[in-house]
């Protein structure tokens, strides 16, 4: 059953005031988003005729005359407390059933796997490399080809989180220790935002993501652009970037992570729209998250590096930068 998107949104305009903006699940910009919406449309419309039926018969029962009430009988106890509820809920189910069959099959067959890991507080996101085999990573930032399904592999590194973009798809769990699949598919480019769902910690609020949905040209030309190395390794933040940062961080061309913690892949860190999932992505910014994230992100795992000079941490964040 599908109902008129127009009529839906004419009906739903005074209740989704309140919750429009760039993450919500009353603005589906794709298959499985607005599948979700409208079922959630359904129930709360039924839910509201539901209690308008109840709530009229406790006035009537309330303000009715006794000696004008009409009495009750065992056929109206039975079907308005067991027949209506039996009716209703079966009709959900078969709903709910069916619409979970129609979202796995609009899936389809994916155009493009992705690898994405939840950590305390960040996300690692992994796309397939030029060989065989082969995978190079970014942060807190998805980007696909719009009209195009693409599968997820969500999996934990730490604790449970949960991986939300509401305008398009629902939520799944990532789940340490195991692999969930979700498919996403944006009808159309645009920026849509994303957040764990699953309380994970201190910084859970600040756990967010933004996917991109860009035409498959454009999404083709930068994952062509996140294969290479980085360039500019001579410059001088590239020697403070080996000595302070490649214990944990990687940017390819420069210097390999030892891997003391697990950290963001930074090789093209200045394309990305935020710092730490919150920041805006710009050289002063860049130099306050080195010098001082435990005050802008506290609990992160990340040191501080209060130690730097500002001439070295000037030149250290302008490096970074600019590594596009």
């Amino acid at each position: 059953m599908r109902l008129p998107s127009k009529i839906l949104s004419i009906a739903a305009a005074p209740l989704a005031a309140g919750c429009e903006g760039v993450q919500s699940a009353l603005d589906p910009q794709g298959p499985a988003a607005a599948a979700i919406a409208q079922s959630a449309w359904i129930m709360g419309f039924g839910a509201a005729a539901i209690l308008a039926l109840v709530m009229a018969l406790a006035l009537y029962a309330v303000y009715r005359a006794p000696g004008r009430r009409a009495p009750s009988s065992t056929a109206v106890i039975v079907a308005g407390g067991v027949a209506l509820p039996v009716v209703a809920l079966s009709a959900l189910l078969a709903y709910g059933v069916t619409l979970t069959r129609e979202l796995r099959e609009r899936g389809g067959e994916a155009a493009l796997e992705l690898e994405v890991i939840g950590h305390r507080w960040w996300w690692e996101v992994r796309y397939p490399g030029a060989a065989a085999g082969e995978t190079v990573a970014s942060a807190n930032e998805i980007r696909i080809p719009a009209g195009r399904p693409v599968a997820i592999a969500l999996s934990s590194a730490d604790v449970i989180h949960s991986f939300w973009v509401p305008s398009l798809a629902g939520k799944i769990d990532a789940i340490p220790g195991r692999v969930n699949r979700i498919v996403l598919r944006a009808a159309q480019p645009g920026s849509f935002r994303g957040q764990c769902a699953e309380f994970c910690g201190a910084q859970h609020a600040r756990m967010a993501l933004e996917v991109r949905a860009e035409t498959p040209e454009d999404f083709e030309r930068w994952l062509e652009g996140l294969r290479r190395p980085a360039r500019a390794a001579a410059a001088p933040g590239a020697g403070l970037f080996k000595t302070h940062c490649a214990q944990c961080h990687t940017v390819r061309g420069v210097a390999q992570s030892a891997g003391r913690l697990a950290a963001p892949d930074l090789t093209h860190v200045a394309s990305r729209p935020r710092l730490g999932g919150t920041l805006e992505n710009t050289p002063q910014n860049m130099a306050a998250w080195i010098e001082r994230n435990d005050a802008l992100k506290p609990g992160n795992a990340m040191p501080a590096f209060r130690e730097l000079d500002p001439r070295s941490l000037e030149a250290l964040a302008a490096w970074l930068s600019s590594l596009e």
